[in-house]
């Protein structure tokens, strides 16, 4: 059995230990100690990975900040395999978000004028800097997934004629729903197919300065049961459409999109964010829809969390082990990279964290917590792989397992949540072995 393990104290960043052995099971005979069963004939959802979001942030970073062998090491250690942590669930923002230089849609107009047939449309913006960096991390890891949410709809079909604050005109349901589609095409034609979109980022919030749109749950149906689903349909496309893109505490909100027979036709999920509420609410929402899977799409860290200890218990246990045990197939943080200010952004969150950090001055990056929390999973199980069951009665042993697309590559993610060091027993298929975790620590344990 191989571990790597991360410590609260940072002694330990992703590194591998010494190898283990897993010998016929002795556990009548030893002493209690907490045991962490595994049984990979109990499957649950399959995965399809792990990342964050290329936000216009991140993506100007990695492009203007870092000169081009550093971007390719960076690029290299986010989406590689080989000695990377394979990031292969990556969230691109629609146009503008607060992570943005400048406020923008696909198809900006002058003020007044409206273009519902979109003959203005254009990704040129995504060309300079996402697009580019997307394809290079595709060829890196062909097996990456895109998924695209919009922060607003164009301002012209808002009832405030700004890309901030309003809801969508229903006259232009219809042009919204096109825009989706122009936007998976182009996408498509530079290489980049979309897996999945989300039909609006946080629709039950209207942020002051930076584009948003409130679009709430009877609105949402519509636009997904009456226009977007069936103009994807017609197009030919086979793209996913997720609901909600927001936060645990509303859970009832998806569930009433779900409760409209045209749009739950469409809805293939529900992505959640961290913002609110507790992870329990994707299993209640699955409980209701167990045919509509769960995605975890968006959490930030940032200066007002700066504990490494802390913050590890959180990613490692709440936003992986506890959105995948409560039925998440992919699980993506907010920016990919940030600079040292927290920035490039324009409005919205001044002193968030990004995966990794870019020093706008010199182009070297530093891996944060969040880059350890989601390598403990994604350099480990891959895309494909099911949960499996595995079960401790120590509340302090946070644990999901996996069966890799091999069909005999296990994987086991355990997190000591306890202020001291913690041994336990893991037993699989009449094998077992012991394991001592420190404090506030996670280890990735893979074995065949």
């Amino acid at each position: 059995m191989h571990a790597w393990l991360t410590t609260g104290d940072r002694s330990r960043l992703l590194n591998q230990e010494l190898d283990l052995a897993l010998v016929p099971d002795t556990a009548a005979a030893a002493p209690a100690i907490p045991t962490i069963d595994v049984d990979e004939k109990r499957k649950y959802q399959q995965m399809v990975g792990f990342g964050a979001a290329m936000t216009d942030a991140s993506a100007y970073l990695i492009m203007h900040a870092m000169p081009a062998t550093g971007r390719d090491v960076l690029m290299k250690d986010l989406f590689g395999r080989d000695g990377g942590i394979g990031l292969s669930f990556i969230r691109v923002p629609m146009g503008a978000s607060d992570f943005s230089l400048r406020h923008y849609s696909y198809d900006d107009m002058p003020a007044s004028e409206t273009d519902s047939a979109l003959t203005r449309f254009s990704i040129d913006d995504d060309r300079v800097e996402k697009i580019p960096l997307l394809q290079r991390a595709l060829a890196i890891n062909p097996q990456m997934k895109l998924v695209g949410s919009p922060w607003s709809a164009p301002a012209w079909m808002k009832s405030t004629g700004s890309l901030i604050k309003g809801t969508l005109l229903p006259r232009f349901y219809g042009s919204f729903a096109e825009y989706f589609v122009k936007f998976i095409q182009a996408y498509g034609t530079a290489g980049l197919p979309i897996y999945a979109v989300t039909i609006q980022n946080e629709p039950n919030f209207e942020p002051e300065n930076y584009p948003g749109m409130r679009l709430d749950a009877m609105q949402r149906a519509r636009v997904i049961g009456q226009h977007l689903g069936p103009q994807l349909e017609r197009a030919g496309i086979k793209t996913l459409i997720w609901d909600w893109d927001h936060n645990w505490d509303l859970p009832q909100s998806p569930t009433d999109v779900l409760a409209d027979p045209a749009a739950r036709k469409y809805v293939q999920g529900v992505a959640w964010h961290c913002y609110g509420g507790d992870v329990s609410a994707q299993s209640k929402v699955h409980d209701a829809a167990p045919d509509k899977d769960a995605w975890f799409t968006e959490c930030s860290g940032g200066e007002w969390a700066t504990n490494f200890a802390d913050n590890l218990r959180f990613n490692a246990g709440t936003l992986v082990i506890g959105s995948i045990r409560n039925w998440a197939r992919g699980v993506a943080l907010w920016n990919l990279a940030l600079d040292e200010k927290g920035g490039p952004h324009l409005g919205g969150c001044g002193n968030c964290r990004g995966v990794v950090t870019v020093d706008s001055k010199t182009g070297a990056y530093t891996p944060n917590v969040e880059y350890y929390a989601l390598g403990h999973a994604s350099r480990f199980v891959l895309p494909g792989a099911f949960r499996i069951q595995s079960q401790s009665a120590d509340t302090t042993l946070a644990n999901v397992a996996f069966l890799n697309p091999d069909g005999y590559t296990r994987v086991l993610i355990v997190l000591n949540t306890a202020k001291e060091p913690r041994t336990f027993a893991v037993r699989s298929s009449g094998r077992s072995l012991r394991y001592t975790l420190p404090a506030s620590s996670v280890v990735t344990l893979t074995w065949s």
